[in-house]
């Protein structure tokens, strides 16, 4: 396994755990919703890169724009 390897399973793990913290910041705001969205969104990013990031800023839009 080469240094590109590791990094990038490096960068796609940090990925999903910020989705989650995402995710956990929304049900402690009493977000449930948008909690239980990020948490799909993370459990999908180990396949799909970027799902959360992508939720996340949707998510984030969609609140602002309301």
């Amino acid at each position: 396994m080469s240094t590109t390897d590791t990094r990038a399973e490096t960068l796609k793990k940090a990925s999903t755990v910020t989705t989650v913290i995402d995710a956990l910041v929304e049900f402690a705001k009493g977000r449930r919703a948008g909690g239980l969205l990020l948490l799909g969104a993370a459990a999908l990013s180990s396949r799909v890169p970027g799902i959360g990031t992508a939720a996340s800023i949707l998510l984030r839009a969609s609140r602002r724009f309301r």
